[in-house]
């Protein structure tokens, strides 16, 4: 994450400037500091669907939303130290995991692991984080090929932290039409020189879909939208 300092600095320069606030809607932060997002809980139940690809090393995110409504939590995560990370972890029965990420379209890809050992999160985008010499194969599917390998036609919520794949997935799943309430999308800006420009585009596309920003985060990265048909 990008330290709070150079945020403040960033968001007086008006580098955010693009993600603002566009509908308003109760909205409650879920998960720690690091791996959180905020979400509107009032359309969840039992019966909800949510999605959360990204995992890491950190879970608080699925687990408050299986303890504050007791539906099931479907993550995804390739990365081999997540992987093995989650296999040591006393799982919930509602979370359900899955060792392939999503993409534009499913396959195996070369996925770029981080230069500093002691982090977890690779790319399949080259950016200074990541050692191009460390890499593995894993395998991506589309979002609607998850869906439909797991019987699912709607998502309540989906949660996307893909260190910088967001930008061509949200693309696919948009022009997919899948229906989902609530998409949580994690941006990485920084990882682009046009980074700026791509955001903003995303946000017009989604816009045009349906969806406005409802929520965002102090550290201007983690960006919750909502469709309009649920408000």
């Amino acid at each position: 994450m990008i330290p709070k300092v150079k945020h403040h600095i960033l968001k007086m320069g008006g580098y955010y400037s693009h993600f603002k606030v566009e509908v308003k809607c109760n909205h409650k932060w879920y998960g720690n500091t690091y791996g959180g997002f905020y979400i509107c809980p009032e359309l969840l139940n039992e019966n909800s669907i949510l999605y959360s690809f990204g995992i890491g090393e950190d879970m608080s995110f699925d687990n408050t939303i299986i303890k504050n409504h007791n539906c099931h939590v479907f993550g995804f995560d390739p990365t081999p130290k997540s992987i093995n990370w989650v296999k040591n972890q006393r799982l919930n029965d509602n979370f359900h995991f899955y060792e392939f990420g999503i993409n534009d379209k499913s396959g195996f890809i070369e996925f770029y692991l981080p230069k500093n050992s002691e982090h977890v999160s690779g790319s399949i985008i080259t950016q200074k984080n990541i050692d191009v010499m460390k890499k593995v194969n894993v395998e991506m599917k589309s979002l609607a090929d998850i869906m439909n390998e797991l019987g699912h036609k709607h998502i309540d919520v989906l949660k996307m932290d893909i260190e910088g794949s967001e930008y061509d997935v949200i693309d696919n799943i948009l022009d997919s039409k899948i229906s989902i309430t609530q998409i949580l999308i994690e941006f990485h800006d920084r990882f682009f020189k046009n980074g700026k420009y791509k955001s903003k585009e995303v946000i017009k596309k989604m816009n045009r879909s349906g969806y406005k920003i409802f929520a965002i985060s102090d550290s201007f990265e983690e960006v919750s939208f909502i469709n309009k048909n649920a408000l």
